[in-house]
């Protein structure tokens, strides 16, 4: 059993909310975070067939990817869908989580996820949505305490470059300093002046991660007053994007890209725009609607371009710019997002003391809206 509010840090580590569409609304939609949980629901959608097995099956929560909520209510009516759901939820005490656009956006999200699942290597980013400032915090740390001070700020999120974490510089030193009267220092003698053997530390972290890194750096630390610098860094942060851009291994017809998209999502259907006999090699994509985006995929040099709710003059559009489209749909696009935060919420909660028993689930039972008939 584990308070609703570590499910909430836990996806907030996996998707910032930082990383959202300003017209999203992810976050905790329905519960307290001083709620407890024992057993959670993983999702794409928090539909009335989802909420009946939270109720019957003992759920205490619901992490969704789609919010249950987009926009205000005016009125609350137990006779309609929404009014109705929220009734089910409040009489079960039933927590509702969503991570929308943060989960499309986030590393390892929705996006990384069907790009490895239609085959693609190489991902790069496709549509940006920002780019991280990076700040370097610089810490001064008697040298018995230095490990545990860089743990603190690892553990927050600090040392990333690249694909290395754990980064740091660590340079020893004479620290010296004079504590004045009403302190209470760790090391020293009030109004004496005294030099300690100290380790600088220094790593980096996003500017997004400041008030968590700052705040476990000094709860870690020993000194009374820690001594530390921050930086803002011109250094290049990581990228967010909408979207991804990779490539197959060789290059292929469109047919037998889609047969290949279709098998990967384990998809009923999915639909072809096919734009003459290109061999595709370069592919770009989109989950959830994301028709908007291929121009950019076609000015991008993409061969192929994958995303779901196509229109038919997008599909005219595609073909006058030569580039194909594949629509494997909404549902197909996003769902395999579903057992990998599962999964990483069991590993997740296994870390934190008294979440070792909580159960998460990922729903297999839920299926597109639209059947081929």
């Amino acid at each position: 059993m584990v308070k609703c509010q570590v499910i909430m840090d836990a996806m907030e580590k996996l998707a910032p909310r930082r990383l959202a569409e300003d017209w999203d609304n992810p976050g905790l939609l329905v519960g307290s975070p001083s709620q407890e949980i024992n057993k959670i629901l993983v999702c794409l959608d928090v539909r009335d067939e989802i909420i009946a097995r939270a109720a019957d099956e003992g759920f205490d929560m619901i992490v969704s990817h789609h919010p249950l909520i987009f926009k205000s209510f005016k009125k609350l009516r137990t006779d309609l869908p929404d009014g109705k759901k929220f009734s089910e939820l409040l009489k079960h005490d039933i927590a509702v989580f969503a991570a929308h656009t943060n989960l499309d956006i986030a590393k390892g999200g929705v996006n990384d996820v069907l790009a490895e699942k239609i085959g693609l290597r190489d991902i790069k980013p496709f549509d940006i949505t920002g780019e991280e400032q990076l700040i370097k915090l610089a810490v001064y740390v008697p040298k018995d305490y230095a490990d545990s001070v860089r743990g603190a700020v690892f553990s927050a999120g600090a040392g990333h470059i690249g694909n290395y974490s754990e980064c740091s510089f660590n340079v020893d030193g004479k620290g010296t300093f004079r504590p004045l009267s009403g302190t209470h220092p760790f090391i020293g003698t009030e109004d004496k002046l005294e030099t300690v053997d100290e380790v600088r530390i220094e790593t980096i972290f996003p500017k997004g991660l400041k008030e968590r890194v700052v705040r476990e750096m000094i709860k870690a630390h020993p000194y009374e007053e820690p001594a530390y610098d921050l930086y803002p860094l011109v250094n290049r942060g990581e990228v967010h994007s909408l979207g991804r851009i990779g490539v197959v291994d060789t290059p292929m017809t469109a047919e037998d890209f889609a047969a290949d998209v279709k098998k990967g999502l384990n998809a009923e259907y999915l639909r072809l725009v096919k734009a003459g006999d290109r061999m595709i090699k370069k592919v770009a994509l989109c989950s959830g609607s994301g028709a908007e985006f291929i121009e950019r995929a076609s000015f991008m040099g993409c061969d192929a371009y994958v995303t779901g709710d196509v229109r038919y003059h997008d599909a005219q559009r595609a073909a006058e710019l030569g580039i194909h489209v594949i629509d494997a749909g909404h549902f197909s696009t996003e769902q395999p997002v579903v057992s990998v935060v599962a999964d990483y919420l069991t590993e997740a909660l296994k870390k934190v003391h008294g979440g070792k028993n909580v159960e998460v689930v990922a729903d297999d039972s839920l299926s597109d809206f639209f059947k081929v008939i």
